[in-house]
């Protein structure tokens, strides 16, 4: 029932198309780096240890963090590579089509994760040192108050929040810093990551030393030692900490997801633990709760826990009753980009080692396009080969030929639009020549099974039978190519990387493309062609006349094999 697979393949190409085209504004292909340009960003990979040499693992186990980041942002056809061995390596990602700052942040972020006990929070300005005063007044620190942005709690039933700087109200006094020797700027970089083993006068002081209005103080990238104290400053510079040693690790973080909740108040990252992460917050919890708000006069510790990113505060909520749950969610105004990409770095692990961007380049497309024109060009050309060679040596069959062409470069297109807007599939050089390849396997498939139905023919069978029974015939040909096609395809998409793949890709789909065409299509059409009178009297216009298949006529050979074959022996055969 040829109609009946014509039926089905034109409700699938219509229900293809709705989906790559609806809504009407989002029906483009995405491009790789070399057709529509992006970032190439070189990295140059330090040991976490002072002193110590970045090993050939590390350098594979980064690669492989920053690739699954990078994939993580909808980009494929992103290129991440190595150049040399050891502390001489450098890591090269490119990125077609994002934003370069946003490249940059995103993969050469350490993402050291750690949840400390809050001790103390202060001012930027103030001195943990000093005793603060019992009725301070509202001059006496420029830090926003808990009436103007109320701290957040954390409760069985709602996961641990935060919200920036604001997450308690910073202890204010109005006695001044310690003078610190040398120049603040100079002590301030210098004393840029605090940490020591307890929380003596000396680490105080250089907390108090702190100036968190410098860049260099509140935008991470610092690998802190989780068993020390950490004085450090909150992410936007309005606040600075003297923090236990870590309750829980970023190897505790099973998942992490961007998450709009149901209040709308902003986007958060909401954080699952594995059992010993959720014991330790459970454990951490209890003890905390009971503590003193943060706000409090005095109060070391209190009653909050600071969730700190490569060095620095990104919120510190607090405690209202113990946490059983194992989970957690970091707030900090962040817009739906920037917290998909901070669970994106959470997600895939910290890196082994730290790494400093020592180049920066914007790839421009100029060349790729011209590379792309010519190639196009060049794949029009040759489907108009094919197609000529096809009209003229089988005349009819090959109008059925082309129409399956056009039909199977239209299915591709559509494809292409679906898997960009689902998966982040782009369209690279590679790619393209993938789909030129693509064209000679499915002209292929056409003529094997062309000629299977002319030695139908040849052995005195009638064009209603031959187009079946050398259909039977040819369909084991066609799918053992497809197969090793598909195979091939297989193998290089799984040990290759890069525009490799996307070659691989590209030619996989379309093999399955080229199996979807020649049975939904090429047969069924070739069937009710061959039903038809003027086919079956064998014309010089239908491909089938006697000078190309060797007998008297193509009538002769039909009529010669009714007579010799019965209907059973027909169907048998």
């Amino acid at each position: 029932r040829p109609a009946r697979l014509l039926v089905l393949l034109t409700a699938f190409v219509i229900a293809l198309a709705a989906w790559a085209f609806w809504p009407a504004t989002e029906h483009t292909i995405k491009l790789g780096l070399d057709l529509q340009g992006g970032t190439q960003v070189i990295l140059q990979p330090h040991a976490v240890t002072e002193g110590a040499s970045v090993t050939d693992e590390q350098l594979e186990q980064t690669v492989a963090i920053i690739r699954q980041r990078v994939d993580g942002l909808g980009v494929s056809e992103a290129e991440v590579t190595t150049q040399g061995t050891g502390d001489g390596a450098v890591i090269v990602v490119s990125v077609p089509g994002v934003n370069q700052d946003r490249v940059v942040d995103l993969v050469q972020r350490t993402a050291l994760l750690d949840f400390r006990p809050v001790w103390g929070i202060y001012s930027p300005g103030a001195d943990p040192t000093a005793s603060p005063s019992p009725s301070p007044s509202p001059s006496d620190s420029t830090s926003p108050s808990a009436t103007e942005s109320p701290s957040p709690s954390a409760s069985p039933s709602a996961s641990p929040s935060a919200s920036g700087g604001s997450s308690a109200e910073p202890s204010t006094s109005a006695a001044a810093s310690p003078e610190p020797t040398g120049s603040p700027t100079a002590v301030a970089e210098a004393a840029a990551l605090v940490q020591a083993d307890s929380n003596s006068p000396e680490f105080q002081q250089q907390i108090a030393a702190l100036d968190c209005t410098l860049p260099v103080n509140n935008t991470g990238g610092r690998p802190d030692d989780p068993e020390k104290w950490l004085g450090t400053c909150e992410s936007s510079g309005q606040a600075k900490y003297n923090l236990e040693p870590a309750f829980i690790r970023g190897t505790n973080v099973t998942n992490a997801n961007a998450v709009l909740p149901t209040n709308g108040l902003g986007w958060v990252v909401s954080l699952e633990f594995d059992s010993e992460g959720a014991a330790a917050l459970a454990d951490a919890s209890t003890r905390l709760s009971g503590l003193p708000e943060c706000g409090a006069v005095g109060a070391s510790p209190c009653n909050a826990f600071a969730i700190v990113l490569d060095g620095v505060v990104e919120s510190a909520p607090r405690f209202n009753e113990p946490i059983l749950g194992g989970q957690a969610q970091i707030e900090g105004n962040f817009t739906q980009q920037e917290a998909k990409d901070l669970a994106n770095v959470l997600k895939y692990g910290a890196l082994p080692v730290t790494l400093e961007p020592v180049d920066i380049t914007t790839v421009s497309p100029t060349v790729g396009n011209d590379q792309l024109q010519a190639g196009i060009i060049a794949g029009i050309l040759g489907l108009a080969l094919v197609m000529i060679y096809l009209l003229l040596y089988y005349r009819a069959l090959g109008v059925v030929a082309v129409l399956s062409l056009v039909i199977a470069a239209g299915i591709l297109y559509v494809a292409f639009v679906v898997l960009s807007k689902t998966i982040g599939l782009t369209l690279s050089l590679a790619g393209v020549a993938g789909a030129i390849v693509a064209v000679g396997i499915t002209a292929d498939s056409f003529i094997v099974y062309f000629e299977r139905i002319r030695d139908e023919i040849r052995e005195g069978r009638s064009l209603r039978v031959a187009c079946d029974s050398g259909w039977v015939r040819a369909r084991r040909t066609l799918l053992a190519a497809d197969f090793v096609s598909l195979l091939a395809a297989v193998v290089l998409y799984v040990l290759s990387v890069g525009s490799v793949r996307g070659f691989a890709f590209v030619l996989g789909l379309t093999t399955i493309i080229d199996v979807l065409v020649a049975f939904c299509f090429t047969h069924p059409v070739v069937v009710l062609l061959g039903r038809t009178g003027w086919m079956q009297r064998g014309s010089r216009w239908t491909g089938l006349e006697s000078t190309r298949l060797g007998v008297s006529t193509a009538t002769d050979a039909a009529s010669t094999g009714t007579k010799r074959r019965s209907p059973k022996q027909e169907a048998s055969s």
